[in-house]
């Protein structure tokens, strides 16, 4: 008998919280190995997949989205701008604050991270069916942006 095995058993095995942080565990360790030939990881790509989105985003509202301290987002945002990936421009609505944006060597590379970051969702979820997928989808959102 493995160790997953020996504790499927337990109470914190069925803890909705514990459950959750082992799956964000997995898939973190899963996206960072897939996207490591591209010099990325979970936290610079999520920066990046923003910044390339065409909604402009601040380094506050970055922050306040992935759910990180302002202060994780300033060295995140400057490793990519090192990398050409990324730009600060002046905020259209507060010349005081700062936008982030894609550059078109970012889009490039985020193209590329997107197709990795699919192909470890899809390892994740070949368990389920698509309306499973989906379903899990529609409650991870809720439970991320409306609990």
């Amino acid at each position: 008998m493995n160790t997953i095995e020996r504790f499927l058993d337990s109470e914190l095995a069925g803890e909705i919280e514990f459950l959750a942080a082992r799956t964000r565990s997995l898939g973190s360790a899963r996206a960072n190995k897939l996207l490591e030939p591209l010099e990325l990881k979970v936290r610079s790509y999520s920066v990046l997949s923003l910044a390339c989105s065409g909604l402009a985003p601040t380094q506050r509202e970055l922050a306040e989205f992935l759910s990180l301290d302002p202060s994780q987002i300033v060295p995140l945002v400057d490793q990519l701008e090192n990398r050409g990936l990324v730009e600060r421009r002046a905020d259209p609505q507060d010349r005081r604050s700062k936008v982030i944006a894609g550059t078109k060597t970012g889009l490039q590379l985020y193209k590329k991270a997107r197709l990795a970051t699919a192909e470890g969702e899809a390892m994740a979820m070949e368990q389920l069916s698509k309306a499973e997928q989906e379903t899990l989808r529609g409650l991870l959102s809720r439970i991320a942006f409306h609990g």
